[in-house]
């Protein structure tokens, strides 16, 4: 009896395997929707090393499956294009919600995840990463936001037409004071006081970025200051606020605004260039949200429609989400030939963490499952009607 209970007994490995088996098979079906096939002949198509990997994605979603990616569980020749179509057909709605997403809305809903004693994550998660990381990737002002392609054919070509882009969209003139909400490395300040003439101030939640961008810019009337958003006190004449509005969170939106309109000027203008999603959701991705932008959350038009109510006239919304499709790509191709040097650095697994991270992204614009653009807001409305200067 002892003997044919033990035979009849699956050992703790086989059940892992019979277990893996079953996710494998429930994967490759919800994968067929958007023609991707395990380990198959397409460059889009996975191709796994590690077989509990199947397990690990079915328990942990995506974070499980980035975390997999990261440890050289599996590769794929296409991961930008693996993403757009996963993206695409919503692979993700056939899974049950993981515990790490189950537990990121539920923190939205109980609490600020963008209070101001968090704001300070994102900076030490990926702000605050060593300048060279950036050099690796960014254009050479390091702009850490989408490109305007429609004339450009490079990296730097597009992201200097996306700051000249701004500065005509908000009217900036000669000696006007412009703060920069979100301010990054300097990108846009330093363009503005060089081409503009614009006496400018920024905020930023990183040290880092305020070091890099004084010793830069040092000698223009460009001013940094490390502090929450809703700690800033002055008045202005224009504002512009490129790729941090994802930062602040649906509880803030309103008082995002309200500040703004208390610092500009009853005659300026205010551009937000920010990403957007289709559908409001209380939290990103939770392996973005881990690794890349800790309490992130995308707005959706309609959010910031309604959160701008009273404050401001809406003169004009640009969506230009391919673009930052083509942004990426650009930074990842960047990155590519600066990898041997970063992964001497950071290791391996970081390298594999910023290329997932260009990638699922860029997918994700490629799809249109998610969009950036830019908002013109004016406190007042425009007499006679707002006009992109030429």
């Amino acid at each position: 009896m002892a003997d044919a209970q033990a035979i009849s007994t699956p050992s703790p490995g086989a059940t892992r395997r019979r277990g893996a088996s079953g996710a494998e098979a429930m994967l490759a079906r919800l994968l067929a929707d958007a023609e991707i096939t395990l380990n198959g002949p397409e460059p889009w198509d996975p191709q796994v090393h590690n077989p509990e990997v199947y397990a690990r994605v079915v328990a942990e979603g995506s974070l499980g499956f980035g975390e997999a990616y990261m440890d050289g569980w599996w590769d794929c020749e296409r991961l930008d294009t693996l993403f757009e179509r996963i993206v695409a057909h919503r692979i993700d709605k056939g899974l049950r919600p993981s515990m790490s997403l189950i537990w990121l809305v539920l923190n939205a809903h109980l609490q600020n995840r963008q209070s101001k004693s968090r704001v300070w994550d994102v900076a030490q998660i990926h702000y605050d990463l060593d300048v060279d990381v950036f050099e690796a990737t960014f254009d050479k002002r390091l702009t850490g936001s989408c490109g305007y392609w429609a004339k450009a054919d490079n990296l730097d070509a597009a992201q200097e037409a996306k700051l000249d882009l701004v500065c005509r969209k908000i009217g900036l003139q000669a000696g006007e004071r412009v703060l920069d909400i979100g301010c990054g490395w300097g990108a846009f300040m330093g363009f503005a006081a060089e081409r503009y003439g614009a006496t400018c101030v920024g905020v930023t939640v990183s040290q880092v970025q305020a070091d890099y961008g004084r010793k830069r810019y040092a000698g223009l009337p460009v001013e940094f200051q490390v502090k929450d958003y809703r700690d800033f006190e002055g008045r202005v004449d224009r504002i512009a606020s490129m790729g941090m509005f994802e930062h602040v969170g649906a509880r803030n939106y309103r008082t995002y605004f309200e500040s703004a309109r208390r610092w500009l000027a009853d005659d300026g203008l205010f551009l937000l260039h920010t990403i957007w999603a289709n559908d409001a959701y209380p939290t990103i991705d939770p392996w973005l949200d881990k690794y890349i932008f800790p309490n992130g959350c995308l707005p959706t038009v309609g959010q910031v429609g309604d959160a701008v109510e009273g404050l401001f006239v809406i003169e004009n919304v640009e969506n230009f989400g391919p673009d930052y499709d083509r942004t990426l790509m650009a930074w990842r191709a960047k990155f590519q030939t600066n990898r041997a040097a970063i992964s001497a650095k950071y290791g391996e697994r970081f390298c594999r963490m910023w290329d997932y991270y260009l990638c699922c992204c860029a997918g994700g614009f490629r799809s249109r499952g998610i969009n950036v653009g830019q908002f013109v807001l004016s406190p007042k409305g425009v007499p006679g009607g707002w006009r992109l200067n030429p």
